[in-house]
């Protein structure tokens, strides 16, 4: 399998994904989009996942290459191809497919429980997680669920956590994946280090951060079991 990994921030990457995708002996091929990597044909791919980052999707005037990323995954996803987006990659999805991205009125950061909807349980993927599902937050937009798109996750902050469109396209508004390496590089972005003091305080955020590595394991069985099973729908026959 061979797989077009998308970033968007040099310490945002696949973090506890990548212990099953070297399981599995997945080619990945990644590129940056804020470091002026190019898109390349999706069609060469068998699926694409795409990760955070600390600009928004309607930061277009500041970030020119957000149209043409929003433009490709949009042609990609409405054509089939597997995708599977985390936070930034959830509201790129949103956005491609014409869903309106926004500011939450409070910036949702911590270490927090998310339900999933029926369709959630009953989801290939998304219903491979357990229960409790306890998810590291660290974002400051939500989105709307498109048009065709199938809620699968809810919070009582942040209705919208998780979607799903079409048969493999799938986005995740929280973090499983974030090693303890990942969450130290994060709080010294200078957008995520915001966020976290103005919702948490300084005490709460160290707090956050120490409760993060504590829990890795946690959080990393929850990432291996959400990656696993989108690539067992991927190697799926009726999924290609």
């Amino acid at each position: 399998m061979r797989l077009l990994v998308i970033q968007h921030l040099f310490c945002e990457g696949p973090g506890a994904f990548n212990a099953v995708l070297d399981d599995r002996g997945v080619e990945r091929v990644v590129i940056e989009m804020d470091a002026g990597d190019a898109l390349p044909d999706w069609r060469d791919f068998d699926g694409v996942i795409a990760m955070g980052g600390p600009m928004s999707v309607n930061d277009e005037a500041e970030h020119p290459w957000l149209v043409e990323e929003k433009r490709w995954l949009a042609e990609a996803v409405r054509a089939g191809k597997p995708f599977f987006g985390a936070c930034l990659g959830v509201q790129l999805l949103a956005s491609a497919l014409g869903a309106r991205v926004y500011p939450l009125a409070e910036s949702e950061v911590g270490l927090l429980e998310v339900e999933r909807t029926a369709e959630g349980l009953a989801d290939p993927v998304i219903g491979a997680l357990s229960a409790p599902l306890v998810t590291l937050q660290w974002h400051g937009d939500t989105f709307d669920i498109p048009a065709g798109g199938v809620l699968l996750a809810s919070s009582p902050a942040v209705p919208n956590q998780a979607f799903r469109f079409g048969d493999a396209a799938y986005g995740i508004q929280f973090h499983l994946e974030v090693t303890p390496e990942m969450a130290e590089q994060w709080a010294a972005v200078p957008e995520y280090s915001a966020a976290l003091t103005a919702t948490l305080g300084e005490a709460g955020g160290e707090a956050f951060l120490a409760d993060a590595v504590e829990r890795h394991e946690e959080l990393s069985g929850q990432a291996r079991r959400l990656i696993g099973a989108w690539l067992d729908l991927i190697e799926a026959p009726s999924a290609q």
